[in-house]
């Protein structure tokens, strides 16, 4: 099916950075067959033709970090800091099943394409036992929403008993998690460019996994040829953890597990020396920037504009919603943009480069950009095409700006593969009344089972 987009305004977010005040973008086959100035050719076949005046064109955002799983346990722990959450949520997260998995991925995939995102990582660790098909779960739940899925196995083999943070019963054997990641990859991982699914291994992070799962998870993602993923220096708490029990930095301790390289993108990477940025840089290891989530944990300010500048490749994260309650990607580039500012100075940051961390950015660490991040031929259909005649974006002249610094506009349409998820601004595979309503039964059947509700 060919579908030409035209009378938009376009930002590719090509390598040039190329934009056009009234363009169009031509999709045929599931591939960007043309971008270009004005409109598309009079005499080219269509099966569809897209009125994009008063519209911007970009590519479809790149979520490098999520747990949709947590879209069930929204609005507690208000006020604490990252290991605290922690400990208050995980005997929440205990109870988690197959149905709650489904119903909060379904929200939370929703969530994330009305808010321009057609690519999610959501990094599932916890595995209760006799839950269910958990992974699956997720996997089913970004098909019916029909988004892109990059589904990071995880997992924690390190209890209270031995110096972790979750309880012993939440836990795998290390042995079966590597198991329980070896036989994810085999059922779902699909390589091929234009895969929906992929799968990447993800042993949750320092305090909650030992050293034997976090190079045992490495050898089995390397020969597998998938990439690699977990949660590195989001706070000051955990670096002093790992100075006093290993001796080292959080990146040095992932340098010393052949946790650092090109197959690797690592969650928050909030306080990084000089040093830590120098070697994430030269391994070409990503970071997922999470502004929203650290700001709402404290955690700090991530140095973005650094890593950027040492060749850190750096994309955006929404992270679980229960650390961010919105749940949406397109918040963050205005999010991500204000908080380099804040830290760095107005100068610092700008809209395109906000736009650049939710496109080209994010696939780069997903290993995907070469097939998307920006609109040019060849590359995957994955577009957003964003509304601005309200009120809202009215009278601003530069149609990135108004994306990035207004409000997130409704989208005209969403393509995932050239297929329609979205249309003025409603899913077009799921009913969102539906959705919420499974939601918010599931979210209290697990706050019951919690001891949170009566």
């Amino acid at each position: 099916m060919r579908t030409v987009i035209e009378g938009a305004a376009v930002a590719t977010v090509d390598a040039a950075g190329t934009e056009y005040t009234d363009g169009h973008v031509v999709v045929n086959g599931g591939l960007i067959e043309s971008v270009g100035p004005g409109p598309a050719p009079d005499d080219l076949p269509a099966d569809r033709r897209v009125d994009g005046r008063g519209c911007l064109a970009t590519p479809g955002f790149v979520n490098t970090h999520h747990h949709l799983y947590q879209w069930a346990t929204r609005g507690l722990a208000q006020q604490s800091d990252l290991f605290d959450w922690l400990v208050r949520l995980y005997p929440v997260w205990a109870g988690i099943d197959e149905e709650t998995t489904r119903a909060a991925a379904t929200a939370g995939l929703v969530r994330l394409a009305r808010t321009g995102c057609t690519t999610a990582a959501d990094h599932h660790y916890v595995f209760p036992r006799d839950a269910g098909d958990l992974l699956g779960a997720t996997v089913h739940a970004a098909a019916e929403v029909g988004i892109r899925l990059h589904a990071v196995r995880g997992s924690m083999d390190r209890g209270t008993s031995t110096g972790g943070l979750p309880p012993d019963s939440l836990v795998e054997d290390t042995a079966d998690a590597l198991e329980g990641t070896g036989e994810a990859i085999s059922r779902w991982h699909d390589p091929s460019p234009a895969s929906f699914v992929r799968v990447a291994v993800g042993p949750c992070s320092p305090f909650s996994v030992s050293a034997d799962l976090m190079t045992g998870a490495a050898e089995l993602a390397r020969a597998a040829g998938v990439r690699m993923h977990t949660h590195l220096a989001e706070t000051l708490e955990e670096e002093k953890q790992c100075l006093s029990e290993f001796g080292c930095t959080p990146v040095q301790y992932a340098e010393r597990l052949g946790w650092t390289g090109s197959d690797v993108w690592l969650a928050h990477g909030v306080h990084l020396s000089d040093g830590a940025i120098r070697t994430l840089g030269e391994s070409r290891t990503g970071i997922a920037h999470c502004p929203s989530s650290n700001a709402r944990l404290g955690a700090g300010i991530a140095r973005v504009a650094d890593m950027l500048a040492a060749g850190v490749p750096v994309g955006l994260g929404a992270d679980g919603a229960a650390s961010n309650e919105d749940g949406g990607l397109g918040g963050e580039l205005r999010q991500a943009m204000y908080l380099a500012r804040l830290r760095d100075g107005a100068a610092s940051f700008d809209a395109r480069r906000a736009l650049w961390l939710a496109t080209m950015g994010g696939a780069a660490c997903l290993g995907r950009q070469r097939e998307l991040g920006s609109l040019e031929p060849g590359k995957l259909a994955d577009v957003a095409l964003w509304r601005l005649t309200g009120v809202e974006h009215a009278g601003i002249a530069d149609p990135v700006a108004a994306l990035v610094f207004g409000s997130l506009p409704p989208l005209a349409l969403l393509l995932a593969g050239g297929n329609a998820v979205i249309e003025d601004d409603e899913s077009c595979l799921v009913t969102e009344a539906d959705v919420a309503r499974d939601l918010k039964t599931t979210s209290v059947k697990l706050a019951r089972k919690a001891g949170m509700l009566r």
